[in-house]
């Protein structure tokens, strides 16, 4: 098959291992970001496989109609990049490994750094010697603070067990499920939204973005944190209310945040708001970027290539193209 990967911003694919699963096929790396719909359509006009690193490019209904070659998108977790119903109607399989056994070590690993980071102001420190001074400032220790988790999943669960390693108390906020589920675990649930930012020394947010978490962070919740606390997000810009973070964080409530993720990515703008605050520091997007990640994650992106050119297509997310037909 002709296969296009797109975003691979530094051609990092086809130095791992499980590249080898695509011998045999015709292979094509881009390796920068393109939104322009003509330039996409152009790039992507013979492709019949098409692999998708995460979000990073939005698969609309005007680009899917002008790509007649595709027969498959292969990717991994969610899809709401991905216009699903038009790839029903025009018979193409979208195939996604929603990994639910298994959590993002890597992205739990990174939310613990910037907690850490942020928590002993490392890169202000490092920013400090560069400029050819000492000590910069006074961070918080961890032990004996208050580890608060929104939303109790995979890689919530996990950043859960990383703040209890370093002496922390935990406590969660979640859905009304998943507040039953953790009390049923024996974890400590907060009485209230409100008295949960109110009560964390460290805020994480591990919640999926969907319609009813879009800006379920508001700046009343911020105002409600401590002048010392940090908000951490390594999940989705979109769970905060637009604005409120820069102005909470100007404002002074909470003190210190540490994110990876941004409304708009890739955000390359040295002029942002958010970029130029020195009470906050940012990542691009790498919680799940990582070599051991990616081998895990690629492995089973190519393995849903193969599956599909033998007929026997998996992790098929819009089920009723295997009934009408794919387009050829």
């Amino acid at each position: 098959m002709k296969v296009a990967i797109l975003d691979d911003y530094f051609d990092t694919l086809r130095t791992l291992d499980c590249i080898h699963k695509l011998d045999g096929h015709d292979v094509t790396v881009w390796t920068d970001h393109v939104d322009d719909l003509d330039e996409l359509s152009r790039r992507l006009a013979e492709t019949e496989a098409l692999v998708l690193i995460r979000e990073r490019t939005t698969i609309s209904a005007p680009l899917l109609h002008r790509l007649p070659k595709l027969q498959l998108i292969s990717q991994r977790s969610v899809f709401p990049h991905i216009d699903i119903e038009a790839c029903t109607e025009l018979g193409i399989v979208v195939s996604s490994d929603l990994h639910q056994g298994s959590p993002s070590y890597a992205a739990a690993e990174l939310t613990w750094g910037l907690v850490i980071a942020g928590m002993r102001q490392i890169p202000q420190q490092v920013a400090s010697m560069k400029s050819g001074r000492w000590q910069s400032g006074v961070g918080h220790s961890l032990r004996h603070k208050t580890l608060g988790i929104y939303g109790y999943g995979r890689i919530g669960k996990v950043v859960a067990e990383y703040g209890r390693a370093f002496g922390m108390e935990v406590v969660i906020w979640a859905s009304d499920e998943s507040r039953r589920r953790a009390r049923a675990e024996g974890v400590e649930v907060a009485e209230s939204k409100e008295s949960f930012f109110e009560q964390c020394d460290v805020l994480s947010l591990h919640l999926r973005l969907v319609d009813a978490t879009r800006g379920i962070v508001s700046r009343g919740d911020l105002d409600r944190m401590q002048p010392s606390a940090l908000l951490v997000n390594t999940s989705r810009a979109g769970l905060i209310e637009p604005g409120a973070l820069v102005g909470a964080l100007t404002a002074g409530r909470p003190g210190l945040a540490a994110v990876d993720v941004y409304e708009s990515e890739p955000l390359a703008d040295p002029d942002d708001p958010l970029l130029k605050l020195d009470n906050v520091i940012c990542t691009p997007h790498i919680g799940y970027v990582s070599t051991d990640e990616w081998e895990l994650q690629f492995s089973d992106v190519f393995d849903q290539i193969n599956a599909f050119a033998a007929g026997e297509p998996t992790n098929v997310v819009n089920p009723e193209v295997l009934v009408v037909g794919r387009r050829v």
